[in-house]
């Protein structure tokens, strides 16, 4: 893991704000902390950060807001929303924003540290990549990524995808035709925090069909092999 990151904390609560900051700063990170929505909005847009740690409950300017406006900026940062919410409709509303982890306020210290060294893991190996180079992936016609900018594009149009459904497709392009099973998938992108979402390869298929497939209803291009799992398919 990255040694001396910088994490943002946007919760309201001091107390709980000051336990979070004294858990990441044991992972040898430079933590600050926004104890309001607006503050958190101000940090993000002025300094980089490597992670957000985000309570979704925020008075005035929400979590969900603040994600937004972080998901709009140019540079990419992983978000990790917390909330006391348990419904797994509004764990899948708060993923729609664009958040790569959800945790309910009923975490361990354990948890916590999971999530965050995963999150870690995945910028490191990014960075990795492309500091060796790495060239461009094509998929025929249909799909170009970037691994150095992470752009994406579709038929010759950008989308934007967020840190999950980026990974998935890209694991896709590099291994078309191979069908991964749920539990494939979710070892390969969730990594540590895979057992947290059961519902996430699901949910991420879903919105990744809808920015790539012409028909996300009759998908051509990312398919479901059933009681199998997911394939990059070379037909559309």
């Amino acid at each position: 893991m990255s040694t001396r990151c910088n994490v943002l904390i946007v919760e309201e609560a001091p107390d709980v704000a000051s336990a979070l900051k004294r858990q990441i700063e044991a992972l040898c990170c430079h933590v600050e902390v926004a104890l309001s929505g607006e503050i958190g909005v101000i940090l993000a847009q002025e300094k980089t950060f490597d992670l957000i740690i985000l309570d979704v409950m925020l008075p005035g300017s929400d979590g969900l807001e603040l994600c937004r406006r972080v998901r709009a900026g140019r540079e990419y940062t992983p978000v990790l929303m917390v909330s006391g919410r348990r419904d797994d409709i509004d764990r899948v509303g708060d993923l729609e924003m664009g958040a790569e982890e959800y945790m309910t306020r009923r975490y361990s210290a354990a948890e916590l540290v999971a999530r965050v060294r995963s999150l870690f893991r995945c910028v490191d190996a990014l960075c990795e990549q492309v500091g060796k180079g790495c060239g461009v992936l094509r998929f025929g016609d249909a799909l170009t990524i970037d691994p150095e900018s992470r752009e994406v594009t579709v038929r010759g149009k950008p989308v934007v995808l967020t840190h999950k459904e980026y990974e998935l497709l890209r694991l896709f392009v590099r291994n078309p035709g191979r069908v991964y099973s749920r539990g494939e998938l979710l070892e390969a992108v969730w990594g540590d925090s895979h057992d947290a979402y059961d519902h996430a390869v699901e949910c991420h298929i879903n919105r990744l069909r809808a920015k790539i497939d012409r028909d996300p209803g009759r998908p051509k291009l990312l398919q479901t092999v059933w009681g199998v799992g997911y394939k990059l398919s070379a037909v559309e």
